[in-house]
């Protein structure tokens, strides 16, 4: 089955846009008809991404408030957002250090929430209603070994979604959360190629494989869109069942 979506006239910011699943979502949105903002940290993989897709190159780190506050504020008001930038430190709950929490916590839950209130901002100004999209993880939702900074950090993130519901929700903003599972990016092949890790991350999973980001980025799609025109405030696990346990 082909999924199609008509995001003609809308425009979309995408952050976390250079690689994995935020450059697919630009990819599918730019094909969908959408303007598109594509923001992320590497110049060259978004000039490259440009390039290939008309999309609108956008250079920002969103660790860095004032970077988010000045790339932000002269840009018209969006009719949706995917917040994807995001990163990762894995050590045992023993050896984690204070650097590497703050960093994720920076990135992963921080910088999304200061994005989507710029982001809303313009929304309500603009009377314009619209769809945030946040991507989570399979990791705020169970404990997994060698990631407390990485599942507090989307935990943090999957609370944000929640908030932002209840209180852009009166604005006639949806805010949702995606929850993808190991995701297929070129990063994340070689990251699983040893048996003894993938083997059992695999076993846990009942349909018995990883998530493309192809996987990914038609569920975010579907919430950015009318279809999803009652949905909010889910936290929707792409994890092909891992959950489920």
């Amino acid at each position: 089955m082909q999924t199609h979506f008509d995001f003609s006239g809308q425009s979309v910011l995408v952050t976390g846009a250079s690689s994995g699943i935020g450059r697919t979502t630009v990819i599918h949105l730019r094909a969908a008809g959408a303007r598109v903002v594509a923001a992320a940290r590497n110049e060259q993989a978004l000039q490259t991404l440009a390039d290939e897709t008309g999309c609108e190159p956008l250079v920002l780190d969103v660790s860095d408030p004032a970077q988010i506050a000045d790339a932000l504020k002269n840009l018209d008001a969006f009719d949706g957002l995917v917040n994807c930038s995001g990163t990762t430190a894995l050590d045992k709950a023993i050896d984690f250090t204070a650097a590497d929490f703050d960093q994720l916590m920076a990135v992963n839950a921080r910088g999304a929430a200061l994005v989507a209130q710029q982001i809303a901002r313009a929304m309500i100004a603009a009377a314009k209603k619209g769809s945030i999209v946040n991507v989570s993880s399979q990791a705020a939702l169970v404990g997994i070994e060698d990631h407390l900074a990485y599942c507090a950090s989307k935990s943090a993130l999957d609370a944000i979604t929640r908030v932002l519901c209840l209180e852009l929700g009166p604005h006639g903003i949806r805010v949702n959360s995606v929850n993808p599972t190991v995701t297929l990016t070129p990063m994340a092949v070689k990251a699983w190629s040893e048996p003894a890790k993938r083997d059992p991350a695999l076993k846990a999973i009942p349909l018995g494989r990883f998530v493309e980001p192809d996987e990914v980025a038609a569920p975010i799609l579907f919430l950015l869109s009318d279809a999803a025109a009652m949905i909010s405030g889910i936290v929707m696990p792409v994890d092909g069942g891992f959950t489920a346990r």
